[in-house]
């Protein structure tokens, strides 16, 4: 069995196959959205159990607690613990600790973001397999309201995260803000003086929003399924904006003179990363767009598009009747603006043949 120390007297976090747990020796004050004994408690025992694939979807939305109280009978027997539950695996956790003289936090994560998503998106749900679950304890003294705006700077900080990895919701492409089942519990010693501000500029707040930012980054760049690295590919990257290259190659080969397959379209962008940062670009200001984003003083935003584009243009070439022709065609193509005449205008310049 697997052990680390949290902050706080007698606070440890064990892993046991699939159950992670803190297990502290005096009962802590707790307030959480977790599934079993969620809301305000006292307790000694918080878990996160991980679903096996084995044991359904359907099974598990029918009865989620039966399976978190049998989980944690391989830890023991706990009366009154509370219980969260995850298709993400627990041994890719994240342990964050950070103390500020008497005051210190420890943030436990474990993520999957497979259902990442942007709140207030149209969201339909096919099954549930990836959720990012928070454990926050504070060996300090907040007063209870303090204890429930602490929630509220964890869940800041970890949408900060995923916007650090540009995760983004598998519905509609937009920054996720989270995934569609995540949980939190907020846990203090009771320690010290009385803390009444837990926003993200006050001292308690600046710790946990640290711990939870980092913690999350962590674990979610680690996940065995959905992992997302910063570094991951620029093909990636599109595909997570909705922009797969099959998206893209179906749409531009819609236009007379052009046409292209997936797959020679992945090659171009590896072989001309100079056009894979043309195309990237096109995509964020893609995403001002969609927002309304654009500043008025950019002028009009059809023009705007085409003399982007143009930057990549070998010269002259913007004169040239074929692209005059192509860019006539481009109304039956269903892709945003910046991008839609960013690709046009590289293919058009690299691979103009007839179909």
């Amino acid at each position: 069995m697997e052990q680390h120390k949290l902050v706080g007297k007698d606070i440890k976090l064990v892993l046991k196959e699939n159950v992670l747990a803190v297990l502290s020796s005096n009962k802590l004050s707790v307030v959480s959205s977790a599934i079993h004994n969620g809301g305000c408690q006292k307790t000694k025992t918080i878990i996160n159990t991980q679903v096996f694939d084995d044991y359904g979807d359907r099974r598990l939305h029918d009865d989620p607690v039966l399976y978190i109280i049998e989980s944690s009978k391989k830890l023991g027997s706990f009366d009154d613990f509370v219980g969260m539950v995850t298709y993400a695996s627990v041994k890719d956790f994240s342990l964050i600790s950070k103390r500020d003289g008497d005051l210190a936090v420890s943030v436990v994560a474990t993520a999957g973001c497979t259902h990442a998503e942007s709140a207030g998106e149209e969201i339909e749900v096919q099954e549930i397999v990836g959720t990012i679950n928070l454990i926050v304890i504070i060996d300090g003294n907040p007063t209870e309201s303090c204890l429930t705006s602490t929630m509220i700077t964890a869940t800041e900080a970890k949408t900060a995260a995923l916007r650090d990895l540009d995760l983004r919701s598998r519905y509609s492409g937009d920054e996720a803000t989270g995934t569609i089942t995540d949980a939190l519990v907020t846990a203090k010693t009771g320690s010290g003086s009385s803390i009444a501000y837990g926003g993200p500029a006050s001292r308690l707040g600046k710790l946990i929003g640290f711990c939870t930012r980092k913690a999350v980054r962590e674990t979610v760049s680690r996940a065995q399924v959905g992992g997302y690295v910063s570094s991951r590919s620029i093909i990636n990257r599109l595909a997570e904006r909705h922009l797969s290259m099959k998206k893209l190659a179906e749409e531009v080969s819609k236009i007379k003179g052009l046409y292209l397959d997936a797959k020679k379209l992945e090659e171009l962008l590896i072989i001309k990363p100079v056009f894979a940062t043309f195309l990237f670009a096109a995509a964020k200001l893609d995403d001002d767009i969609k927002k309304g984003l654009i500043p008025k003083d950019f002028g009009n935003v059809s023009l705007l598009t085409r003399q982007f584009s143009n930057l990549y243009s070998q010269p002259n070439y913007a004169d040239n009747n074929s692209l005059t022709n192509i860019i006539d065609g481009l109304v039956d193509v269903d892709l945003p603006p910046f991008t839609k005449q960013v690709l046009i205008t590289f293919l058009s310049n690299n691979i103009l043949k007839e179909k």
